[in-house]
């Protein structure tokens, strides 16, 4: 009884603190962090990262981030979803994809190794079928930071996948469409955050005051995959990177925030209702209303930038939601996706959340530097008739990015 009641009236201040404290991602520092990374990859330094060519029409890769493995207690924000990332596995297994960890895969900062190996050596092993077939590339983030600078790294990750594996800062997966060339970089996200890019007071706060909060409080701030929230500023500053590099498509994790084409999915829906209203499409626009409905948005307006940016930045979500689900990317078949696996009763199933083809990506990233757009704020009639206003980039409410 106790613990419920302080569990509603510390819910909020808690999140709210988190989030203040969670990201402070500077322009300047993160543009300087990514072009230098990129620039390294590209010239071969292969310790930063590797350039992998593939097939348009063969190569297959799924790309899961932020799955913060913990140690199976009331912290460990994976335990629920570890059902559906095992089935996700099985399946990308069976079809011969690589398997792309793109970060904060294991929670280091409260967590020890042995801790994590332990709690989760299912999971571990059905990574290991992965990179015990060469289809396994493995990136750090910020709460597993330590694959990056701890001495005993290579013998604590050869414990559980049997043989060497390397860790890098990103991947340059390069193909050639039918129209041309076109460079996927991806990385966890953290760099030129100067919170989460290894700062102690953030791996104070989270190990000492928010996880043990969270235990106790079991508070999961992760919500599902169709996630509601306007972009926070981390994901408006790695479009803004993305949109002025020709030829070159963005994918990152970090704010547990599904990103497509550079618009979160409500974005997506409130641009397919404005042109529904504009073409008088009597059923688009109650599709679109419903879908806004569902997500439960509480906004009735948002900025109309979404109907400018270039479709250059993607970001995978994460694998800790706290319904269970994780999303993913997924690039096969010339084409890339937005996927969403959660359990029902006894079955794991997928869904396609978002599809683009490669060549049409391509075509719309390959001219010369882009000019990020400026938001504007738009009023859009809300489904229930209210109005307001919103501005992108000022909620960020993620507490362990």
């Amino acid at each position: 009884m106790i613990k419920r009641l302080l569990r509603k009236l510390l819910l909020k201040p808690v999140l709210r603190l988190s989030a203040r404290y969670s990201s402070r991602p500077d322009r300047t520092r993160v543009f300087t962090a990514l072009s230098k990374l990129l620039d390294c990859i590209r010239q071969g330094k292969y310790k930063k990262g590797l350039a992998l060519p593939f097939t348009e029409a063969q190569g297959k890769f799924i790309i899961f981030s932020d799955q913060h493995k913990g140690g199976r207690n009331g912290a460990d924000d994976f335990a629920t979803c570890e059902p559906a990332y095992l089935g996700a596995l099985g399946h990308y297994a069976r079809e011969g994809y690589t398997l792309v960890a793109l970060g904060d895969c294991e929670e280091l900062w409260e967590n020890s190794w042995l801790t994590v190996s332990k709690a989760h050596s299912a999971t571990f092993a059905k990574e290991k079928e992965f990179h015990d077939r060469g289809a396994f590339i493995k990136i750090f983030g910020n709460h597993d930071l330590q694959w990056e600078n701890d001495p005993l790294a290579p013998v604590y990750l050869r414990s559980v996948y049997g043989t060497e594996m390397p860790v890098y800062e990103g991947v340059l997966l390069r193909t050639e469409t039918a129209g041309g060339p076109l460079d996927i970089f991806c990385t966890h996200g953290h760099q030129g955050d100067e919170v989460s890019d290894g700062n102690w007071f953030s791996k104070f706060f989270v190990a000492r005051i928010w996880a043990p909060l969270q235990a106790w409080l079991a508070i999961n701030p992760n919500t599902p995959a169709y996630d509601t929230t306007l972009k926070t500023l981390h994901n408006t500053l790695m479009y803004e990177w993305s949109a002025a590099q020709p030829g070159l498509l963005l994918i990152t994790g970090h704010t547990h925030q599904p990103v497509f084409e550079s618009l979160t999915h409500i974005e997506r829906l409130y641009r397919q209702l404005l042109f529904a209203r504009a073409g008088s499409d009597t059923a688009a626009i109650a599709t679109a209303e419903a879908a806004i409905r569902e997500r439960k948005f509480e906004y009735s307006n948002i900025s109309e930038d979404y109907l400018k940016l270039q479709p250059s930045y993607f970001n995978s979500g994460c694998c800790c939601f706290a319904d269970g689900s994780i999303s993913g990317i997924e690039i096969a078949d010339g084409h890339l996706r937005l996927v969403q696996w959660e359990r029902r009763g006894n079955e794991v199933l997928r869904s396609v959340v978002e599809e683009a083809g490669l060549e049409e990506l391509r075509k719309a990233v390959e001219c010369e530097e882009q000019t990020p757009a400026t938001p504007v704020v738009a009023q859009i009639q809300g489904t229930e008739g209210t109005e307001g206003t919103v501005e992108q980039g000022t909620r960020n409410r993620e507490p362990k990015k």
